[in-house]
């Protein structure tokens, strides 16, 4: 994009003109005033910007709420701007820094802890969703993709213009792009092509200049640090450039249920052993949790095991009575489909349908499973024991709505490198865990509750995951592993979550960090923290 060199004369010489005021005090008013007043900004960034006065305010502000355990909290965004197209997003990050205040990103607003539309401070929101054009290019298996269109926004225009194409990503078509590929992305084609960060090939950022920036502009360390280290720490993301997969014109899907009492345990016990080492094409996720029992009025656990194989069902079936004959998976359980109907397939297991539906619907955002939740991860190195499993099944009798899921490494992931990107949790580990509870009661005792309960199971889980660190997954975001200070945070305190997150990179990301956005504008509280010059 040659324009862009232009672009980073101009906001620069802007950046500076704006950087000689020392930052008012946040009014919204003035930072509102700013924005109009920015140079070259275009006329529509009258139809962009949201006061709390607004008629329209507190409807935006929710549309993307995920998690009603962020809803109608105290501390609401200022103002929120949901750009129509670059110059806006310019003009919010020099503006918030003139009137001292932060930014919070949200492209698709699946952030676990809510950190794309929450804060502690005042704070205004960069709202994507309006950013959501998507270009493929078949011929050259690539597309542009910006950072407000959604994971089933994507398959859906993939699948228009290919049979024989996909990207490997998320299962949950509501979750922005944005937000997703910049933590990793995984889903059903991980075994066999790596994550979304594996296959991004250019990326357009704002800076903390409010300079737009491709690949070449912004230099190999950044386009490194974005793909697995969280955009939001490094300015804004406007458009990733994906590069496509070649999927075959028929896959296989299945969805076998198997209950203790049809030998649950002793499947995964088996799956633990196997599905790392399976063909690359296939990918079977685990989900267990709790259901009524054939006896009335008595309930047990149920795991289900959600497959994805890249060929036909005459070729899956006699690998799966080969690694994992204890399943009993029989050619009634499976349906041939295409890389589309798959993903549909998955999308509606995720949200407990059984209807076959068309790919339209990947284009529904509202369509999400609301409710209150929180969630963790782990990753496990080696099979957990058949006492280790009964442990933790007892604790899924304790709530009404816990479940896990258990997602398969190996394949394409134990061949590329930790360091190749910076999302690190690669060759080593078998599976990965994630653990979520749901619930219904309003107020701070049940929310304390069902908290309490998650954080037992991730201590229980303590002696059979990985240690030093205890691995988890930053698109799973918890900020029970540790958060930044209200200012200033070292890098020691800091890596109490960071190596959880980011292993061995965790070091570079804030050598990154400290180049890119010097004085710590883009944080939150977990973002890549500054290094001081002792730590440099």
């Amino acid at each position: 994009m040659k324009h862009l060199s232009s672009y980073f004369t101009f906001t620069t010489a802007i950046a500076l003109l704006f950087s000689f005021e020392p930052p008012s005090l946040h009014t919204p008013e003035k930072f509102v005033q700013c924005l109009y007043n920015y140079p070259h900004i275009s006329n529509s960034i009258f139809n962009a910007v949201y006061t709390q006065t607004n008629s329209s305010y507190t409807s935006i502000l929710d549309m993307s709420i995920r998690n009603y355990r962020f809803f109608n909290l105290s501390e609401k965004p200022q103002v929120i701007v949901t750009p129509l197209d670059v110059s806006h997003i310019q003009a919010t990050i020099m503006c918030s820094q003139r009137h001292g205040l932060q930014i919070r990103t949200r492209s698709g607003g699946h952030d676990y802890e809510g950190l794309s539309y929450v804060a502690e401070v005042p704070f205004v929101i960069l709202d994507l969703f309006n950013l959501q054009q998507i270009t493929i290019d078949v011929e050259n298996r690539t597309a542009w993709v910006q950072a407000g269109a959604t994971l089933g926004e994507l398959y859906y225009a993939i699948s228009q213009k290919s049979k024989t194409l996909g990207f490997p990503a998320g299962v949950c078509a509501t979750v922005g792009t944005g937000g997703h590929f910049s933590g990793g992305g995984y889903g059903s084609l991980m075994r066999k092509y790596g994550l979304a960060v594996d296959n991004i090939i250019d990326a357009h950022i704002i800076d903390v200049n409010g300079n737009l920036l491709d690949r070449e502009a912004m230099g190999e360390d950044l386009f490194w640090a974005i793909r697995g280290g969280g955009g939001a720490s490094f300015g804004v993301i406007v458009a990733w450039k994906i590069k496509l997969v070649p999927v075959p014109s028929t896959v296989t899907v299945f969805n076998v249920a198997r209950t203790l009492e049809e030998n649950a345990t002793e499947i995964i016990q088996k799956w633990q052993l196997v599905a790392n080492k399976m063909d690359e094409r296939i990918f079977i996720r685990v989900d267990v949790k709790k259901v009524n029992s054939s006896e009335h009025g008595k309930q047990t656990l149920q795991a289900n095991f959600v497959s994805m194989f890249q060929g036909g069902v005459e070729e899956l079936i006699p690998m799966m009575q080969k690694s994992l004959p204890e399943l009993g998976l029989d050619r009634k359980d499976c349906t041939e489909t295409s890389w589309i109907g798959s993903v549909l397939f998955a999308n509606a297991v995720l949200l407990g349908s059984t209807v076959n539906e068309a790919p339209e619907v990947l284009l529904n955002r509202t369509r999400f499973r609301p409710g209150i939740n929180k969630a963790k991860s782990d990753y496990v190195r080696k099979p957990i024991p058949v006492e280790g499993l009964q442990g933790l099944w007892r604790l899924l009798y304790e709530v009404p709505d816990g479940e896990l899921q258990f997602a398969p490494y190996g394949g394409r992931m134990d061949e590329i490198s930790e360091s190749e990107t910076s999302f690190a949790h690669r060759s080593g580990y078998i599976f990965h865990i994630h653990y979520v509870v749901f619930w219904e009661e309003d107020g701070e005792e049940a929310a304390q509750r069902y908290m309490n309960w998650i954080r037992r199971v991730y201590k229980y889980m303590e002696p059979y995951v990985s240690k030093s660190p205890r691995a988890a997954y930053l698109n799973y975001r918890d900020l029970d592993i540790g958060v930044n200070n209200n200012g200033y945070t070292s890098y020691e305190q800091a890596s109490i979550w960071g190596v959880k997150y980011f292993g061995n990179n965790f070091r570079r990301l804030a050598i990154v960090k400290t180049k890119v956005d010097p004085h710590n504008f883009f944080r939150n509280e977990q973002s890549i923290p500054i290094l001081s010059d002792e730590e440099n």
